[in-house]
């Protein structure tokens, strides 16, 4: 059973307490409220989620992307059925891009958005409660430190990581 303690804004979200062997390292990722996020109006509410637990907001901005960009940040799942799809939905209205601060933001982050599929998230993370099909699942959440860096670079270009 991982050591965990009761989130104040969610009694249904629990936030690890350790990640990595223990270790507490202070990181920052990349999130980006996908366009049904904010047609729905949940930005408050998402970037809410991440202040309330205790992360600073480093960088954010309001944009729709051009599909170049899209694909540059879908770059690995080029090739794939759904790239063309992703691409133009991406593109298709506005988006939040952001980069958060804090304890292990990496792994809380994806623990705080939920797995992919929302009919598949557990209730309390953000795609459980707002998520709508696996491509509407209205956040992107970097995976590890290597893709947050990179999809820092995307979106902030002189942001140093």
């Amino acid at each position: 059973m991982t050591n965990t303690t009761k989130s104040q804004v969610n009694p249904n979200f629990q936030i690890p307490k350790r990640v990595n062997k223990g270790v507490m390292r202070k990181e920052r990722t990349f999130l980006m409220i996908k366009p049904e996020g904010v047609e729905r109006g949940l930005i408050g509410e998402i970037i809410g989620r991440f202040e309330r637990n205790g992360f600073k907001i480093i960088a954010l901005k309001l944009s729709k992307i051009s599909r170049e960009l899209a694909e540059k940040q879908y770059e690995e799942h080029r090739g794939k059925d759904f790239f063309d799809d992703l691409v133009s939905y991406m593109s298709s209205a506005p988006t939040v891009s952001m980069v958060i601060e804090g304890e292990n933001a990496i792994a809380v982050a994806r623990e705080m958005a939920g797995v992919t599929d929302p009919k598949l998230a557990k209730p309390g993370t953000i795609r459980g409660d707002y998520g709508i099909d696996v491509q509407r699942n209205i956040i992107h959440a970097s995976d590890s430190e290597k893709s947050a860096k990179r999809e820092i670079s995307i979106h902030f270009e002189n942001l140093n990581f």
